[in-house]
């Protein structure tokens, strides 16, 4: 049994990203645990129906999922990079010290989303061995609406090495994906059922399955 984490700036980055995977590694008897990073806030403009919601969605979805642990730091999301770097790595670190996690899933640095590349340089800041040292496997994710939209010329750009094949799991990665309904859209929008399938598509075509998702393997410790 592995000890996975996956952390997702806001909720559904995770099933964006590695819906599929996580699925699997819950297949396989895998402890799997889900930090997300931020959440809504009234004095943010959120309303409390829309507060209740997202809080319904993430128990609907711990549920479908099955996740072993849920952590939410619930900070103020799109404001990330207004909270001094420090606090956030100690936040994140509390949690990482105390599930051990042996793989972790983080979002894509170059993704357009301000939030995605301040959990990406908090994760990274967590991963070293001498304070961390259950870490041993580090994976980026795309998240479709940010990774792709990522159009930095000085970014190189999302370029896998790894990919998971999801056939068996990509229609349970939609149904969860739905639950977050105020993030779905009508395709060509980016999050959209077609959307999701043909970027699996893709991504199967590139690992010689039907379906896949693709990571940027980012360190491992063999």
């Amino acid at each position: 049994m592995k000890k996975v984490l996956v952390i997702a700036p806001h909720p559904d980055d995770e099933t964006l990203g590695c819906g599929g995977t996580l699925l699997k590694h819950i297949a396989n008897e895998d402890e799997v645990s889900w930090l997300i990073v931020t959440g809504m806030h009234s004095n943010l403009g959120h309303t409390d129906e829309q507060i209740d919601r997202r809080e319904r969605e993430i128990a609907k979805v711990k549920t479908m999922y099955g996740f072993n642990n849920v952590y939410n730091l619930k900070l103020p999301t799109t404001n990330l990079d207004t909270i001094p770097m420090q606090s956030i790595v100690a936040q994140i670190g509390t949690v990482i010290n105390q599930l051990e996690p042996e793989i972790m899933y983080l979002p894509y640095r170059g993704d357009v989303h301000s939030d995605h590349k301040v959990v990406f340089d908090a994760v990274v800041s967590c991963s070293k061995w001498f304070r961390y040292s259950s870490v041993k496997k580090v994976l980026a994710y795309e998240t479709l609406s940010e990774t792709d939209f990522g159009i930095n010329p000085d970014n190189n750009g999302f370029r896998p090495n790894v990919f998971s094949d999801i056939t068996p799991y990509l229609e349970k990665k939609l149904d969860i994906l739905n639950v977050f309904q105020s993030e779905m859209g009508e395709f060509p929008f980016p999050r959209s059922n077609q959307a999701v399938q043909a970027q699996a598509r893709v991504r199967g075509v590139a690992a010689g399955c039907e379906s896949a998702e693709a990571f940027m393997l980012l360190k491992e410790i063999l």
